[in-house]
């Protein structure tokens, strides 16, 4: 074969395989676009049953897209966007009566059913799925149920046990922050949010158009979870029977932290949890729902003095700190006798009263500044009120009503014969050391433009100089268990006899400590709580706040006071140095 017979076979050859090469390809292309459409008319018809699914519902009820796309009910947020509160799909255990099959041996079929339930959830009680098995009616035997165990009740066959993906609430820090989140109650007659911040924001969180935006608390969770934690280790060491706190920003309002315990978990809100028997009732304990910081008042004791002292410097009555008063003798008013736990001298001056806690001094003070103006400036705190806060429930102090007598304005004085929350308390202290200006307490996340403006309690002099003083309770007085290194605590103990038939029942405290940081520059309110503590050894038997709530505030702010972004540092203070000649010993410590 000549050689250009060879060139024109090998040529040829090339084409051939560049034809075969591209068919191939041409092929490989149609296919691939085969699939493509495959896949787009799939999604195609997937946007289409959606759009159906939010144009049209039973009835013909028109809905959105984003609301057919949204969780049925809106997520609950910290001021830091950790989930406190959210729905997912999960699996509920439910009976339906109509699909179990009627004959004579239905009743042993029940029971057999019954025990194979009780093998898969060992905590439900064999008697009582019985009796939900011979309803006439569906049931819900469980609102919610692992996948495994799922698969467990499919394996028992039985058409009536039916296993529903329902929309559920879940609260994934337990029951960290119950009292101000509340529950979702899911029964027909009773749906939507309970208590706490699900009832308040119930429309905005179910409502189509606001589900989407998750609600911002103010809370912090980290800050919620230490006083939480150290608010459970004072009533255990002083076996208290509750405990109440709260943490809040001096200059907004705002509450960082709200605790009141015992408390209840908002993934399974129990009966005990919500009802109290009246024989529980009538020994005083209340349902773990209940709210101690919103919605119980107490007579707070002695935490009142520095109020007391802070209207007499604001009314002038009180104008030289070194001015004495008696203090040696009870005082003999009213049929009343107001002492002092013990002898404290026969006189003492301003910084002294507060710093030994002095019924009897303090009651001259608020006798000198008189009834009316006293009056004032406790309305002014909004201690005749029920605390500005949304959760819905709050208490309504005790309030003396017409003009005060002298015996109230001396008992007032002192924290006695008024009763308020530990709320009120909070956001008056927050009014003593920002400068003088008493603002209402939120649990919304705050704009710096929402704000509010509050309104002027004090002068900011008198401000300063319970800033100093408060600081020296810490230093000298009642409040040093609650001093911590660096963070410049300054506060006021209150211990207070609760009321009874027939007077003040000596053997039941309310043990209180109200207190700021740092005092230098005020940032944050603490308040913390105790109902009724009991002397025990790891309080040297004393049922005092200075013996146990003051040391809760003392742990409380080391541990928050960094994640707020207040370090120690025990190079800076309050300057109390022009109050240190007034104490014993304090010019020269």
């Amino acid at each position: 074969m000549s050689t250009l017979a060879i060139s024109a076979t090998v040529s040829t050859g090339r084409r051939r395989i560049v034809n075969v090469r591209q068919r191939a390809l041409s092929m490989a292309k149609s296919r691939a676009l085969i699939v493509l459409a495959l896949f787009a008319l799939v999604a195609f018809a997937a946007l289409l049953r959606i759009l159906g699914l939010a144009l049209f519902a039973e009835g013909g009820r028109e809905f959105s897209l984003s609301g057919a796309l949204a969780p049925s009910r809106g997520e609950i947020v910290d001021r830091n966007g950790e989930v406190l509160a959210r729905d997912f799909s999960a699996y509920a255990l439910w009976f339906k009566p109509d699909e179990m099959e009627e004959g004579p041996a239905l009743v042993h079929r029940r029971e057999d059913v019954a025990r194979a339930l009780v093998r898969i959830f060992p905590d439900l009680d064999y008697g009582e799925v019985l009796a939900k098995l011979a309803s006439k009616k569906s049931v819900g035997l469980r609102q919610r149920i692992l996948p495994e165990q799922a698969n467990q009740v499919h394996a028992l066959g039985e058409p009536a046990i039916q296993i529903p993906r329902e929309q559920d609430r879940i609260y994934p820090q337990g029951s960290m922050a119950a009292h101000v989140l509340g529950y979702v109650a899911n029964e027909r007659d009773d749906a939507g949010g309970k208590v706490g911040m699900e009832a308040y924001f119930d429309d905005v969180l179910s409502g189509e158009q606001t589900r989407m935006q998750p609600v911002a608390l103010s809370i912090d969770a980290r800050v919620q979870g230490a006083l939480e934690d150290e608010l459970a280790w004072g009533m255990e060491i002083s076996r208290a029977k509750g405990a109440a706190g709260i943490i809040l920003d001096v200059d907004t309002g705002e509450v960082l932290a709200l605790s009141s315990l015992p408390s209840f978990n908002p993934n399974k809100v129990t009966s005990r949890d919500k009802f109290v028997s009246q024989e529980a009732a009538d020994r005083g304990e209340t349902a773990n729902v209940f709210n101690r910081v919103t919605n119980q008042v107490y007579e707070l004791g002695s935490t009142f003095k520095p109020i007391t002292v802070a209207a007499a410097l604001d009314a002038g009555t009180i104008r030289d700190l070194g001015k004495r008063y008696a203090s040696g003798q009870p005082i003999q008013i009213g049929g009343f006798s107001i002492r002092d736990s013990h002898s404290l001298g026969g006189s003492l001056n301003v910084p002294e009263t507060l710093i030994h806690s002095s019924n009897i001094a303090t009651a001259h003070i608020a006798d000198e500044l008189g009834g009316t103006r006293l009056k004032q400036s406790m309305a002014a705190l909004g201690m005749n009120e029920r605390p500005y806060i949304e959760l819905p429930a709050k208490g309504l102090p005790l309030w003396p009503d017409g003009k005060w007598s002298r015996v109230t304005t001396m008992t007032v004085g002192y924290g006695h014969g008024i009763a308020v929350t530990s709320l009120h308390l909070a956001c008056a202290y927050a009014a003593l050391v920002n400068g003088g200006v008493w603002r209402p307490a939120t649990l919304r996340k705050l704009k710096v433009s929402e704000v509010p403006r509050g309104r002027r309690v004090f002068k900011a002099a008198t401000s300063a100089r319970m800033r100093q003083m408060l600081r020296m309770i810490v230093v000298y007085g009642t409040g040093k268990k609650a001093n911590a290194p660096g963070f410049r605590i300054g506060g006021k103990t209150g211990s207070a006899e609760k009321p009874g038939v027939g007077g003040y029942r000596r053997s039941s405290l309310v043990s209180t400590f109200a207190a700021a940081f740092p005092m230098d520059r005020p940032r944050y309110v603490v308040v913390a709580m105790l109902d009724e503590p009991q002397g025990t050894e790891a309080t040297s038997g004393q049922r005092t706040a200075a013996w146990n709530a003051a040391p809760v505030v003392g742990r409380v702010v080391p541990r928050v006071g960094p994640i707020l972004g207040i370090m120690p540092d025990e190079t800076r203070d309050v300057d109390i140095s022009d109050l240190k000649p007034l104490i014993p010993g304090g010019s020269s410590q």
